[in-house]
């Protein structure tokens, strides 16, 4: 994935700054599995949009309710350590007021949380 900018409306798990970092995501099922668990996650999320799905990669936009700005989500399974990475970003602007990292934690929550 690549790297975030130097503006603050971005978070990745590949970020080492404390501005960008975020931790990724674990799985302990198949990669199969867990691609498929977190589509379910996403997928109940509002204005969600699955753009790409490979085997280990996930890219999905979500749109804001009033403006209308994307931000554009990646997933990258690592099946060797059984962690997904993150990319969230913003399209546009400089901060988000925290959205994308937010909703990466929103969807941590759900992730520690499914049914297995």
């Amino acid at each position: 994935m690549a790297p975030c900018p130097e503006t603050p409306n971005c978070v990745s798990s590949q970020s080492t700054d404390k501005v960008h970092a975020i931790a990724p995501l674990l799985y302990s099922s198949s990669t199969s599995e867990a691609v498929a668990d977190l589509k379910k996650i996403v997928l109940q999320m509002k204005r969600t949009k699955i753009v790409d799905e490979k085997d280990h990669y996930l890219a999905v936009e979500f749109t804001s309710a009033i403006w209308r700005f994307v931000d554009d989500v990646e997933f990258s399974f690592d099946n060797a350590s059984q962690t997904i990475h993150v990319r969230s970003a913003s399209r546009m602007g400089k901060s988000d007021f925290g959205v994308n990292r937010k909703r990466i934690e929103m969807i941590r929550s759900a992730w520690n949380t499914r049914e297995k």
